[in-house]
């Protein structure tokens, strides 16, 4: 595109957001796993997605659960990428970001805000996030609303395993659930090998 081109591109983003017609922003991220892209409202980040997942088919899934005014806006979501550099890099241990918990409900959202209280460098069962959301009977419930996370390396699901120390599922895959564990110092590359 041309200069004048990015520049029309640009002020329109910005006179949406000044206007209130902006209820979505999002762009795409590098990471050491691949492409992600995120998504904030006024209220936070709403969506963190994967390298593996369909980028197309969450901002469908945005303008159909939060608002059809979702526009591409880099600038808005500068804060949430300068803290995945950082996290990704090994230099930022807690994410200081608001959140939009939309996108999840009861027991779900009561596991994923157990989740997000998680330290750096520290696991728990899922059987411990099924207790702490107030029903320890819902292990595999507790194991869908990880799978569902919305916001996820945010809100570190990849820090959830099995009783016993196993990985369990991940939605980016568990090649890269134990790529972020190795890089919190949970796993070493020899003993996860």
């Amino acid at each position: 595109m041309s200069t004048a081109t990015d520049n029309a591109i640009n002020k329109f983003r910005a006179r949406a957001a000044e206007e209130g017609l902006l209820d979505v922003a999002y762009t795409s991220a590098d990471s050491p796993f691949g492409p992600l892209l995120l998504a904030s409202t006024k209220l936070g980040l709403v969506r963190v997605g994967l390298p593996n997942q369909d980028a197309d088919e969450l901002l469908a899934d945005l303008a159909g659960r939060v608002s059809p005014r979702v526009l591409e806006a880099p600038a808005q979501l500068d804060e949430v990428r300068r803290e995945l550099d950082l996290y990704f890099a090994g230099k930022l241990d807690h994410f200081d970001l608001p959140l939009d918990w939309s996108l999840s409900h009861g027991f779900r959202q009561r596991v994923l805000r157990a989740i997000d209280r998680i330290p750096y460098g520290q696991t728990r069962s899922y059987t411990e996030m099924a207790r702490k959301a107030g029903n320890e009977r819902a292990v595999r419930a507790a194991g869908s609303a990880c799978g569902s996370n919305p916001i996820p390396l945010v809100v570190p699901c990849h820090r959830v395993l099995r009783s016993g120390g196993a990985l369990g599922g991940y939605g980016g895959g568990l090649p890269m659930k134990q790529g972020l564990l190795e890089l919190e110092g949970v796993l070493d590359e020899k003993s996860s090998s």
